[in-house]
């Protein structure tokens, strides 16, 4: 079966960039160096600080992103190499996925004055669009 005809088009793959979803890592994206098993994984970020390690899947999410031919058991040195010239780190940063997350950890952190603050924006905005309609509905 190719890959082409299922519907699954991230795999555990050696390769494969992953963002960690708990442990002292947690938010940071990997690659997989090598499989161990069905349920375990090393992993190495290099460039993102995550140790190489043994990772299990259940706390792993698979990303579109994947280096290509990295070879199985690749030593942080390759692992760098490679994800310094595919740009793996400045790919994810860019996507939407990232951004969204990064929106969100900002939300997260704001203060109480900081959100009071968005919410007077919020609604000096929503009332300039809302005059700004009524003036387009008169006309």
């Amino acid at each position: 079966m190719n890959s082409s005809d299922s519907t699954f088009k991230r795999f555990v793959e050696v390769g494969r960039v992953v963002l960690l979803k708990s442990g002292p890592s947690a938010g940071k994206i990997a690659v997989i160096a090598e499989i161990i098993d069905h349920n375990r994984a090393i992993i190495d970020g290099p460039t993102t600080g995550v140790p190489r390690q043994s990772f299990p899947y259940r706390h792993l999410t698979l990303t579109p992103l994947a280096l290509t031919k990295l070879p199985r058991g690749a030593g942080s040195g390759v692992i760098r190499k490679q994800v310094d010239k595919e740009g793996v780190v400045a790919k994810w940063e860019s996507s939407t996925w990232a951004k969204k997350r990064a929106a969100m950890e900002k939300r997260r952190s704001l203060n109480d004055f900081e959100r009071f603050s968005v919410m007077v924006t919020k609604k000096q905005r929503r009332d300039v669009v809302r005059k700004s309609l009524a003036k387009v509905a008169k006309a």
